[in-house]
């Protein structure tokens, strides 16, 4: 894979950028942290190079003078919203996230439940945080919002919030997912500090877009494939333009909210602190990228899968027309189309020439390799035993797995399963090949290869299972699909 990215300055360099920002302040910032803390698998697609833990590494950096709020909105939970990437509900990921954190002695303050009006869900989610030590703060809709800023940055307002004790430098505010009130839960902070005559400070933690890379750069198309189920479209900020002459990109709704949040912050501190939403963000991305070409490349790459990815959220009914239709205009901008994804082309081949449904990936060096769905095995399941195997200088006619083994997980299947597919998936595939590891020196050969799988792009003839998909994702295969379901989930 060639490097677009250069990880370790930027960690370096976005560090010394928020020590810049708490300094500004009264030695105290309260940083909305959007994104994902963990795994964030966009980014190092879009920017090859970038590691998935780089904003859990960068606030580790922090350890002794950071703790992070966490938000989560009421009606998220009440509602079940499911994280399509992980495919679990907000609550679910909130203590994922919680846990994960807490392993690394990093301080957790507190959870913040936003928009609450005594929905009945909530009340498990607070015991189950309580139970675990963690303080849970209750939000209501605060009075005014957004557009009364007199009354929102009055007792009325944010003094009718809890107020949230905190007692390092770095107060990191983040959520689960968007939508879940951290702006509103920094202003409500601020609120509280400048009551008390401390002089805390706002900012925002960016990855995407990128404020110094033009509109028209991939890069930035990406995020608006990647939000185009929220509506965001990047635009020139243009309270930037006025105040330094200086082109920055912005996304629409920061730009539509910042002379609203521009008087709040006026209104709690009395002076102005930001002239731009640019000015808010902390974002130091494009002076870490090291090879431009490649980095353009691998963001078309991205709007591409996206495309196909809205294609089969609609198809399954969890998806709408619009934001195909959105990324599809994207594509035109960008002058891309579902051709230029090479692997496309070899499993649509493969799938019409044995009339069966296929999974290719491409290998480093260019060899395509497929995986054909039998009785036996699903797609996906062949694909792997087929990739490792290659990866490894295994021939082909070398069984892995233990005709027993199979034959007994495959009978089993048959006889609890209510499907109409039998065909063993990838987690009983993988668990097959751990059982005859023990047995058989050359999987564990195999096993070693995996990690060369990470970051490859892999395409399907048909929608594969959720269950199968998780599996793919955590070995880091990108994997795209035709919008054509089975009928079962594998």
């Amino acid at each position: 894979m060639e490097i677009a990215f250069d990880n370790e300055k930027y960690l370096k360099i976005q560090k010394e950028k928020i020590e810049e920002r708490i300094k500004m302040f009264d030695n105290k910032l309260y940083l909305e942290f959007g994104g994902k803390i963990f795994d964030d698998y966009n980014a190092s697609r879009v920017l090859p190079g970038f590691s998935p833990d780089a904003k859990i590494k960068l606030l580790q950096e922090f350890k002794e003078d950071l703790e992070i709020i966490f938000c989560i909105n009421a009606n998220n939970i009440k509602k079940n919203k499911i994280r399509a990437d992980y495919g679990i509900g907000y609550d679910v990921e909130l203590l994922r996230l919680i846990d994960n954190i807490s392993k690394l002695n990093i301080k957790i303050n507190s959870v913040v439940i936003t928009m609450y009006t005594e929905q009945e869900e909530v009340e498990e989610l607070k015991r189950t945080l309580e139970n675990k030590n963690i303080k849970v703060y209750l939000h209501k809709p605060t009075k005014g919002y957004p557009d009364d800023v007199e009354t929102i940055a009055s007792e009325e307002g944010y003094g009718k919030n809890p107020y949230i004790e905190t007692t390092k430098k770095l107060v990191v505010v983040t959520a689960p997912g968007p939508n879940s009130g951290k702006l509103g839960t920094c202003l409500s902070q601020l609120y509280h500090e400048y009551k008390r005559n401390i002089k805390a400070g706002y900012a925002k933690f960016e990855t995407f877009p990128v404020w110094d890379l033009s509109l028209m750069n991939p890069i930035n198309m990406s995020y608006e494939a990647a939000t185009a189920d929220l509506g965001d479209i990047n635009m020139i900020d243009s309270f930037h333009l006025e105040k330094y002459n200086i082109k920055a990109v912005n996304y629409n709704r920061d730009i539509s909210a910042f002379p609203i949040l521009k008087n709040m912050l006026n209104k709690i501190t009395g002076k102005n602190i930001y002239n731009s939403p640019t000015d808010m963000g902390v974002n130091m991305i494009s002076k870490c990228i090291v090879n431009e070409e490649v980095a353009q490349n691998a963001a078309r790459m991205e709007i591409i899968r996206r495309y196909y990815d809205s294609l089969c959220d609609f198809k399954k009914g969890i998806g709408n027309e619009n934001t195909v239709e959105t990324i599809k205009k994207i594509m035109n901008r960008a002058e891309i189309s579902t051709s230029d994804r090479k692997i496309v082309k070899y499993a649509l081949e493969k799938s019409e020439k044995t009339n069966s449904n296929i999974v290719a990936i491409m290998l480093e060096n260019g060899k395509v390799i497929t995986g054909k769905e039998s009785e036996l095995l699903s797609a996906s399941s062949a694909l792997l035993i087929n990739a490792m195997k290659e990866l490894a200088g295994i021939p082909d006619d070398v069984y892995l797995l233990s005709p027993s083994v199979l034959e007994s997980i495959f009978k089993l299947k048959q006889k609890t399963s209510y499907k109409r597919n039998y065909s063993l998936n990838l987690p009983e595939v993988l668990i097959a090949l751990s059982i005859c590891e023990k047995t058989n020196p050359i999987i564990e050969k195999t096993f070693e290869c995996i990690d060369k799988l990470r970051g490859l792009e892999a395409h399907s003839s048909y929608i594969v299972s959720t269950t199968e998909l998780k599996v793919l994702k955590s070995i880091g295969i990108n994997l795209t699909c035709e919008p054509k379901l089975l009928g079962y989930e594998g």
